[in-house]
């Protein structure tokens, strides 16, 4: 880099040239220590960031920083300069250009320098941040004497982020806050999968002990900055470029070419599309990530470690088992659970029992957003997160009549799962149990009504309702994972929702009453071939016995899988035929079409209860099909014809009640270890780069899914 100046200058009257610009970086990176009330600081943050450096030159600077801010502090320095400069964007009622630029690059500018350090760091316990810093020396005097500069620093971001609206003047500081908020928390990136009492991450540690009125504003503001949407101007004019009308930082921010000042190697890849009506909204994108990160963190707790009671970060474990681990609460994610919709105050209901501050926006504009956005995998955990843990929204969801609003693109994603990631299908299946477990929903979807799905492509579909294409998707859902990923969880997730929908199914459709049944010949054909191969005699001629024992009892446990897999199936028919057969007359039709596939079943010990109501209704529509005088051959509308009829005299006698089947999502006891890794993919999937050496939070070069289960038979 070149000795650094004892004094560096800018050009005449404050302008930076580029050789004032490369003297100002070289001090930064340097070995000399600049006083935080040193002028330096301001002229550093005022360049208009128009340099251009090769990927060695940045790498060069970024080794010679990480090395010398052991003595020098400059990024504690530049960090509190960036709280100073956010202070400003916040307090005053008119925010001057020279100040939004100067947050700007102290955010642009630290974000390079600490993702360097994280990446690279050589312990766990942060100590390369050297954030420890003199709070005597001149320009310290108001610096709170009881916090750390981490916590300085995310209470500052944050509440920037919570309290200050996105405008076409102030998106581009939060588009640059949200980038260093990922690159803050990119901590966790270098911990394991399993949170840890010993794992250390500064500074979002420090957004868990934030008041509570800044976590609700930041949850708040996240969400609506999903929902609206902020586009940043593309290739628009701004003041804050630089003086000279030049292409500065930010406007290479908005443009296709994404060419930017120092490292766009180790800074988020913006990648905005040229046309404005087209592009994505970044800032939308990166306020849910965040928002991601932040609810699904969790602290452990050591054993020894005394658990504070009159904070808002205490535990919610039971610490009473020995060695058992114990988190704090996540204040984000308790403010995501009770968000309320702004058209309803939960204050007329309860008094004044809520005196905490409570996330309040639309739910109609939440609502139809996740509609818009479900193609994207990060909003489909935003979706989950919410009908999980928030009971308000799910009940709204429950009451809106236009459910299709948020069953079809996920139905469309589940149709196409062969381009879906195994984590995605997991979590729109288990989206699909968490609703099915409500009885409304389950007879709402049956009486929806689709003019048709452009998307199926195996056949037209027209005037289905979007229960039959529920059925159809999901058992072709069960088909896919027959052949392609044989996964038992997603089997039983796909199977678990039809059965909490059998009792409620209204008027399936002929195509959908067809599937069910060729399902139950697919999964009886599986299980015969299974049960000849376990009692086929050439196994015994293997001469290895341990090697048979252990092929026999693999064997066993697989087909004990389909057993439970076709008793399921009779039972979901079973309930159909039971609590709704006279509203379905083409399930009545399939099973009567296909007859014989139930057979081999008949004297089966786990079947012969469920076949038996089965036979009670195939006898009762087989007797008056023979007691029908026919002239000529019988065709489908004729016995649909007489299929519709009997329907209506129709009493169940013969018929056995069994208990309904309900399956009841519950979350694992430790959802961290699939939903930190999750998150932090979905991270680096949307461009966020890391050194995969330093990643171990899950394997970079093997990818491994690990589904979250929790499907309970109650």
């Amino acid at each position: 880099m070149g000795a650094a100046p004892s004094t560096p200058r800018l050009g005449e009257s404050g302008a930076a040239s580029p050789g004032a610009a490369e003297q100002m970086f070289a001090a930064l990176v340097g070995g000399k220590a600049y006083p935080i009330s040193s002028e330096f600081w301001r002229q550093l943050l005022e360049l208009p960031l128009t340099l251009q450096w090769p990927r060695d030159r940045v790498l060069q600077a970024c080794h010679a920083f990480a090395q010398n801010n052991y003595n020098t502090k400059h990024l504690a320095k530049i960090l509190i300069h960036l709280v100073w400069c956010l202070d400003e964007c916040t307090s005053a009622s008119s925010v001057s250009y020279s100040t939004y630029r100067k947050a700007i690059n102290a955010a642009y500018i630290s974000s390079i320098f600490l993702k360097f350090i994280i990446e690279n760091a050589k312990a766990d316990n942060w100590q390369e941040l050297s954030l420890d810093i003199d709070k005597d020396e001149k320009g310290m005097e108001n610096f709170p004497s009881d916090q750390n500069v981490e916590y300085f620093l995310m209470k500052g971001v944050l509440n920037y982020i919570g309290s200050v609206d996105v405008s076409p003047e102030s998106c581009y500081l939060h588009h640059e806050l949200l980038n260093l908020m990922l690159v803050l928390m990119s901590t966790q990136l270098c911990s394991g999968p399993s949170p840890e009492p010993k794992d250390v991450h500064p500074f979002i540690d420090a957004a868990m002990l934030q008041d509570s009125s800044i976590v609700t504003s930041v949850v708040q503001k996240l969400l609506l900055n999903f929902v609206r949407q902020p586009q940043i101007p593309v290739n628009g004019s701004h003041p804050v470029f630089s003086d000279d009308g030049g292409p500065g930082v930010l406007q290479r921010v908005g443009s296709a070419a994404a060419n930017f000042v120092l490292l766009p190697y180790y800074t988020f890849n913006y990648l905005v599309s040229a046309n404005a009506e087209g592009a994505t909204s970044q800032l939308a994108d990166n306020s849910l990530l965040v928002l991601l990160v932040l609810i699904h963190y969790r602290k452990c707790i050591s054993t020894n470690e005394s658990i504070p009671t009159d904070s808002v970060y205490v535990s919610d474990s039971d610490t009473s088992v020995k060695d058992a681990p114990a988190f704090h609460e996540n204040p984000y994610y308790k403010a995501l659970n009770n968000a309320n919709d702004i058209q309803f105050d939960r204050g007329d209901v309860e008094g004044n029992a809520q005196n905490e501050p409570v996330v309040r926006l639309s739910f109609a504009s939440l609502f139809d957003a996740l509609g818009t956005c479900l193609k994207d995998e990060s909003s489909v955990l935003l979706l989950y997160s919410l009908v999980h843990g928030n009971c308000n929204f799910q009940e709204y969801v429950l009451v809106r009549t236009d459910l299709d609003t948020l069953l079809m693109p996920i139905l469309e994603m589940l149709y196409n799962a062969s381009r879906k990631t195994s984590n995605q299908i997991y979590m729109l299946l288990i989206i699909l149990l968490i609703l099915s477990q409500d009885s409304t929903f389950n007879a709402s979807v049956h009486k929806l009504v689709l003019p048709s799905v452009p998307w199926y492509q195996e056949r037209l579909m027209h005037q289905t309702s979007l229960g039959s294409l529920m059925v159809v998707i999901l058992i072709r859902t069960i088909k896919y994972n027959l052949s392609k990923l044989r996964d038992v969880y997603l089997h039983t997730n796909c199977l678990a929702i039809l059965a909490n929908m059998g009792p409620h199914v209204h008027r399936l459709s002929a195509y959908a009453s067809q599937r069910l049944v060729s399902l139950f010949d697919m999964l009886s054909r599986k299980y015969a071939k299974l049960a000849e191969l376990k009692n086929d005699k050439a196994l015994k001629v293997i001469s290895d016995q341990i090697e048979t024992d252990i092929i026999s009892d693999d064997m066993s446990t697989e087909l004990h899988i389909y057993t439970d897999f076709l008793r399921i199936v009779l039972e979901i028919i079973n309930a159909i035929l039971t609590y709704a057969l006279p509203r379905n007359p083409e399930v009545v039709y399939a099973i009567l079409h296909r007859q014989e596939v139930f057979e081999p079943f008949k004297n089966h010990p786990r079947f012969n209860e469920l076949l038996e109501n089965i036979y009670t209704v195939l006898d009762f529509f087989n007797s008056r099909m023979d007691m029908q005088q026919l002239e000529g051959e019988w065709s489908v509308d004729k016995v649909l014809e007489l299929i519709n009829k009997n329907c209506r005299s129709w009493r169940g006698e013969g018929m056995k009640m069994f208990t309904q089947l309900r399956f009841t999502y519950e979350q694992e006891s430790h959802p961290e270890e699939f939903f930190i890794p999750y998150a932090w993919r979905l991270i680096l999937s949307r461009g966020f780069s890391f050194n995969p050496g330093a990643i171990n939070l899950f394997p970079v070069e093997i990818h491994v899914d690990d589904a979250p289960s929790g499907v309970q038979k109650v």
